[in-house]
C-alpha cells in the first residue's frame, strides 16, 4: 500500500442499521470505510423525511458495534449529534467528542482517533477545530465541505472530502473516471461521504454498486479507511482496527 500513490476511501455518518448492507457491498468489492458513530444514541430507533420519502434511522445497538464495523474504522461523531458552533460552553464541545471518542474506543477495543462534524451546511468554525485538535485525542476531522478534487490537505482538522454520493451519482461517476485516469507522482486521495439510510431514498443502491465495481480491483488503488488515507507514512500512527 505505501508505495501505491492513489488512495480510495468513503466516510458514513450516523451508525445506522443501514450500515449493515452498506459493508457487505464494500466487502464485496475489497472496499475499506470509515463509519462515525454517536455513542450517546446507540439503539436509539427514529426515522426521517428526506426528500418526500420516510426512511428508517434505527442507530446499531452498542453490543454489536464491534462486530458490524470489523475490517473497517469506527470514528466519533459526538455523543448526540449537536451542531458544535453554536455550543457557547468550549468544555461541552470538548465533552461530546472526546467522551464519544473514548466510548468508542472501549466498544471497538483499538483507539478511536477520527471525527466527522456532525450536522449538514457550516458544521464547523476555527473555534471548534481548535478545540478538538487541541483538547482531544482526535487526529484528523472532516467536514461536509466538498472540494471536488484528489490533492493531499495540510490541515487535517478540517478535512474536506471530494464529494458525496447523494444526489451527485453524475459528479461522482465523472470523478470516479477521472481518478482512474490519474497517473500522479505523489499521492491522491478520492474521498466520499454520505449516510447510508440515503441509499433508501430513492432505492439507489444498484447505482453505488455499480460505482463499487468500475472503481474496483485496481493494482494502483490502494483501497483504505480514512484513517490510514489521511495518516498513512505519520510516525506516530499507533492501534489497529476493528
Amino acid at each position: 500500500m505505501s508505495e501505491k500513490m492513489k488512495y480510495l476511501t468513503f466516510s458514513y455518518d450516523d451508525g445506522v442499521t443501514q450500515d449493515i448492507r452498506l459493508i457487505k457491498l464494500l466487502d464485496k468489492y475489497g472496499m475499506k470505510c470509515t463509519f462515525n458513530l454517536n455513542s450517546g444514541l446507540l439503539g436509539v430507533e427514529s426515522s426521517l423525511l428526506r426528500e418526500g420519502q420516510h426512511v428508517d434511522h434505527v442507530k446499531v445497538n452498542a453490543a454489536d458495534v464491534r462486530h458490524i464495523y470489523a475490517g473497517h474504522e469506527v470514528a466519533a461523531h459526538t455523543l448526540r449529534h449537536p451542531f458544535l458552533p453554536r455550543l457557547t460552553d468550549d468544555d461541552e464541545v470538548v465533552r461530546q467528542v472526546e467522551e464519544d471518542r473514548l466510548a468508542l474506543s472501549e466498544l471497538c477495543g483499538y483507539e478511536v482517533v477520527g471525527f466527522a462534524y456532525p450536522g449538514g451546511g457550516v458544521n464547523h468554525d476555527a473555534r471548534v477545530a481548535s478545540l478538538i485538535r487541541e483538547r482531544t485525542g482526535v487526529r484528523y476531522a472532516r467536514t461536509t465541505d466538498q472540494n471536488l478534487g484528489f490533492a493531499v490537505q495540510e490541515d487535517l482538522f478540517e478535512f474536506m472530502p471530494t464529494v458525496s454520493h447523494h444526489n451527485e451519482w453524475e459528479r461522482l461517476f465523472a470523478l470516479g473516471e477521472r481518478f482512474l485516469e490519474l497517473r500522479p507522482d505523489d499521492r491522491q486521495i478520492f474521498y466520499i461521504w454520505g449516510h447510508s439510510y440515503e441509499f433508501d431514498i430513492h432505492n439507489t443502491w444498484e447505482r453505488f454498486e455499480e460505482f463499487l465495481k468500475m472503481m474496483a480491483g485496481r493494482d494502483d488503488i490502494a483501497y483504505v479507511t480514512n484513517r490510514e488515507a489521511l495518516l498513512s507514512g505519520n510516525p506516530d500512527r499507533a492501534g489497529k482496527l476493528c
